[in-house]
Protein backbone atom coordinates (compact mmCIF):
# COMPACT_ATOMS: atom_id res chain seq x y z
CA UNK A 1 0.00 0.00 0.00
CA UNK A 2 2.98 2.33 0.43
CA UNK A 3 3.91 2.28 -3.11
CA UNK A 4 0.29 2.77 -4.18
CA UNK A 5 0.03 5.98 -1.89
CA UNK A 6 3.11 7.20 -3.23
CA UNK A 7 2.55 6.58 -7.00
CA UNK A 8 -0.84 8.47 -6.11
CA UNK A 9 1.21 11.61 -4.48
CA UNK A 10 3.22 11.74 -7.39
CA UNK A 11 0.03 11.44 -9.90
CA UNK A 12 -1.57 14.41 -7.49
CA UNK A 13 1.47 16.25 -8.00
CA UNK A 14 1.65 15.66 -11.61
CA UNK A 15 -2.55 16.62 -11.96
CA UNK A 16 -1.98 19.84 -10.16
CA UNK A 17 1.03 20.88 -12.65
CA UNK A 18 -0.78 20.47 -15.44
CA UNK A 19 -3.72 22.11 -14.08
CA UNK A 20 -2.12 25.01 -13.81
CA UNK A 21 -1.76 25.28 -17.69
CA UNK A 22 -4.97 23.72 -18.54
CA UNK A 23 -7.02 26.42 -19.69
CA UNK A 24 -3.92 28.27 -20.88
CA UNK A 25 -3.99 26.94 -24.34
CA UNK A 26 -7.72 27.81 -24.67
CA UNK A 27 -7.09 31.20 -23.61
CA UNK A 28 -4.40 31.71 -25.85
CA UNK A 29 -6.29 30.34 -29.08
CA UNK A 30 -9.18 32.94 -28.49
CA UNK A 31 -6.26 35.95 -28.03
CA UNK A 32 -4.73 34.53 -31.02
CA UNK A 33 -7.56 34.49 -33.19
CA UNK A 34 -9.69 37.15 -31.47
CA UNK A 35 -12.78 34.83 -31.78
CA UNK A 36 -14.69 32.40 -29.77
CA UNK A 37 -16.69 30.59 -32.50
CA UNK A 38 -16.82 26.94 -31.38
CA UNK A 39 -17.03 27.63 -27.57
CA UNK A 40 -19.78 27.27 -25.28
CA UNK A 41 -20.16 30.19 -22.80
CA UNK A 42 -22.96 28.46 -21.22
CA UNK A 43 -20.98 25.14 -21.14
CA UNK A 44 -18.10 27.40 -19.33
CA UNK A 45 -20.50 28.54 -16.83
CA UNK A 46 -21.98 25.19 -15.63
CA UNK A 47 -18.02 23.97 -15.46
CA UNK A 48 -17.49 27.09 -12.82
CA UNK A 49 -20.29 26.22 -10.98
CA UNK A 50 -19.34 22.58 -10.95
CA UNK A 51 -15.88 23.43 -10.00
CA UNK A 52 -16.72 25.82 -7.43
CA UNK A 53 -19.44 23.02 -5.59
CA UNK A 54 -16.41 20.84 -5.71
CA UNK A 55 -13.82 22.87 -4.17
CA UNK A 56 -16.05 23.80 -1.40
CA UNK A 57 -17.08 20.19 -0.56
CA UNK A 58 -13.24 19.34 -0.22
CA UNK A 59 -12.43 21.71 1.53
CA UNK A 60 -15.25 21.55 4.31
CA UNK A 61 -14.89 18.30 4.38
CA UNK A 62 -11.16 18.46 4.92
CA UNK A 63 -9.90 16.34 1.99
CA UNK A 64 -6.36 16.10 1.55
CA UNK A 65 -5.66 19.31 -0.46
CA UNK A 66 -3.20 17.44 -3.24
CA UNK A 67 -6.80 15.94 -4.10
CA UNK A 68 -8.63 18.76 -5.13
CA UNK A 69 -5.96 21.87 -5.31
CA UNK A 70 -6.54 21.55 -8.91
CA UNK A 71 -9.96 23.18 -8.58
CA UNK A 72 -8.87 26.24 -7.44
CA UNK A 73 -6.31 26.44 -10.01
CA UNK A 74 -8.67 25.95 -12.80
CA UNK A 75 -11.53 27.98 -11.39
CA UNK A 76 -8.61 31.06 -11.89
CA UNK A 77 -8.26 30.11 -15.40
CA UNK A 78 -12.05 29.96 -16.03
CA UNK A 79 -12.73 32.66 -15.19
CA UNK A 80 -10.79 34.20 -17.37
CA UNK A 81 -11.52 32.35 -20.02
CA UNK A 82 -15.41 33.63 -19.54
CA UNK A 83 -14.25 36.95 -19.55
CA UNK A 84 -12.72 36.56 -22.92
CA UNK A 85 -15.43 34.32 -24.42
CA UNK A 86 -18.18 37.11 -22.96
CA UNK A 87 -15.72 40.05 -24.43
CA UNK A 88 -15.83 38.25 -27.88
CA UNK A 89 -19.31 37.62 -27.72
CA UNK A 90 -20.36 41.09 -26.62
CA UNK A 91 -22.16 40.19 -23.02
CA UNK A 92 -19.77 42.67 -20.91
CA UNK A 93 -21.77 45.19 -18.78
CA UNK A 94 -23.34 45.80 -15.30
CA UNK A 95 -25.23 42.88 -15.42
CA UNK A 96 -22.22 40.74 -15.64
CA UNK A 97 -20.62 42.74 -12.75
CA UNK A 98 -23.77 41.53 -10.63
CA UNK A 99 -23.21 37.99 -11.65
CA UNK A 100 -19.57 38.02 -10.47
CA UNK A 101 -20.72 39.49 -6.99
CA UNK A 102 -23.10 37.49 -6.42
CA UNK A 103 -20.74 34.07 -7.40
CA UNK A 104 -18.07 35.45 -5.22
CA UNK A 105 -20.64 36.51 -2.20
CA UNK A 106 -22.09 32.75 -2.33
CA UNK A 107 -18.47 30.99 -2.33
CA UNK A 108 -17.56 32.79 0.38
CA UNK A 109 -20.51 31.75 2.53
CA UNK A 110 -19.94 27.77 1.48
CA UNK A 111 -16.10 28.47 2.41
CA UNK A 112 -16.93 30.28 5.63
CA UNK A 113 -19.20 27.90 6.99
CA UNK A 114 -22.46 30.55 7.04
CA UNK A 115 -24.33 28.04 4.52
CA UNK A 116 -24.37 24.75 5.84
CA UNK A 117 -22.26 21.53 4.55
CA UNK A 118 -25.95 19.80 4.53
CA UNK A 119 -26.09 22.40 1.37
CA UNK A 120 -23.09 21.60 -0.25
CA UNK A 121 -23.79 17.81 0.30
CA UNK A 122 -26.70 18.23 -1.91
CA UNK A 123 -25.17 19.89 -4.43
CA UNK A 124 -22.26 17.75 -4.99
CA UNK A 125 -24.61 15.00 -6.87
CA UNK A 126 -25.57 17.53 -8.75
CA UNK A 127 -22.18 18.24 -10.16
CA UNK A 128 -22.16 15.00 -12.27
CA UNK A 129 -24.78 16.11 -14.37
CA UNK A 130 -24.25 19.66 -14.38
CA UNK A 131 -20.27 19.15 -15.40
CA UNK A 132 -21.90 16.47 -17.34
CA UNK A 133 -24.40 18.38 -19.15
CA UNK A 134 -21.49 21.49 -19.66
CA UNK A 135 -19.45 19.16 -21.80
CA UNK A 136 -22.43 17.60 -23.55
CA UNK A 137 -23.55 20.97 -24.67
CA UNK A 138 -19.54 22.19 -25.96
CA UNK A 139 -19.75 18.47 -27.57
CA UNK A 140 -22.73 19.77 -29.31
CA UNK A 141 -21.46 23.55 -30.25
CA UNK A 142 -18.59 22.17 -32.09
CA UNK A 143 -20.84 19.56 -33.85
CA UNK A 144 -23.95 21.94 -34.99
CA UNK A 145 -21.70 24.51 -35.93
CA UNK A 146 -18.65 22.07 -37.74
CA UNK A 147 -16.08 24.62 -36.57
CA UNK A 148 -13.70 24.20 -33.63
CA UNK A 149 -11.13 26.74 -35.14
CA UNK A 150 -11.11 28.18 -31.51
CA UNK A 151 -11.07 25.01 -29.40
CA UNK A 152 -7.73 24.51 -28.24
CA UNK A 153 -7.22 20.14 -28.45
CA UNK A 154 -4.48 20.28 -25.67
CA UNK A 155 -6.71 21.70 -22.96
CA UNK A 156 -9.42 18.79 -23.77
CA UNK A 157 -6.50 16.24 -24.14
CA UNK A 158 -5.41 17.45 -20.04
CA UNK A 159 -8.71 17.63 -19.06
CA UNK A 160 -9.47 14.00 -20.27
CA UNK A 161 -5.76 12.81 -18.44
CA UNK A 162 -6.41 14.89 -14.97
CA UNK A 163 -9.98 13.62 -14.78
CA UNK A 164 -8.32 10.14 -15.26
CA UNK A 165 -5.30 10.23 -13.21
CA UNK A 166 -7.66 11.71 -10.28
CA UNK A 167 -10.34 8.49 -10.23
CA UNK A 168 -6.81 6.74 -9.30
CA UNK A 169 -5.84 9.70 -6.63
CA UNK A 170 -9.51 9.79 -5.09
CA UNK A 171 -9.98 5.85 -4.74
CA UNK A 172 -6.71 5.21 -3.06
CA UNK A 173 -7.49 8.72 -0.97
CA UNK A 174 -11.23 8.54 0.14
CA UNK A 175 -13.09 6.13 -2.14
CA UNK A 176 -15.80 8.98 -2.59
CA UNK A 177 -18.40 7.15 -4.69
CA UNK A 178 -19.99 10.64 -5.87
CA UNK A 179 -16.33 11.81 -6.39
CA UNK A 180 -15.50 8.89 -9.13
CA UNK A 181 -18.43 8.60 -10.76
CA UNK A 182 -18.13 12.59 -11.45
CA UNK A 183 -14.37 12.06 -12.64
CA UNK A 184 -15.60 8.32 -14.77
CA UNK A 185 -17.95 10.31 -16.38
CA UNK A 186 -15.81 13.57 -16.91
CA UNK A 187 -13.47 11.44 -18.94
CA UNK A 188 -15.68 9.87 -21.15
CA UNK A 189 -17.33 13.20 -22.25
CA UNK A 190 -13.90 15.21 -22.23
CA UNK A 191 -12.33 12.79 -24.59
CA UNK A 192 -15.62 13.14 -26.88
CA UNK A 193 -15.24 16.42 -27.14
CA UNK A 194 -11.52 15.66 -27.84
CA UNK A 195 -12.32 13.84 -30.94
CA UNK A 196 -15.10 15.77 -32.06
CA UNK A 197 -13.12 18.97 -32.01
CA UNK A 198 -9.73 17.42 -33.82
CA UNK A 199 -12.49 16.20 -36.48
CA UNK A 200 -14.04 19.43 -37.31
CA UNK A 201 -10.72 21.67 -36.84
CA UNK A 202 -10.06 23.23 -40.32
CA UNK A 203 -6.56 23.05 -41.92
CA UNK A 204 -4.47 26.17 -41.41
CA UNK A 205 -3.91 28.43 -44.52
CA UNK A 206 -0.55 27.89 -45.78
Amino acid sequence: MGVLHIISDVLSVITIALCFILKIPQILNIIKLKSAKGISLKALLLELSSYTVMTCYNYTNGYALLTYMEYPVIISQQAVLILLVSRHSGLLGGRCAVLCALYLAVTCCFLSGVLPKAVLAGLVPLCTPVSAFSKVMQLYEIVSSKNAESVSLLTWFLSAFTNLTRIYTIYLDSADPMLLTNFSISVALSSSVLAAAAYYRRPKAD
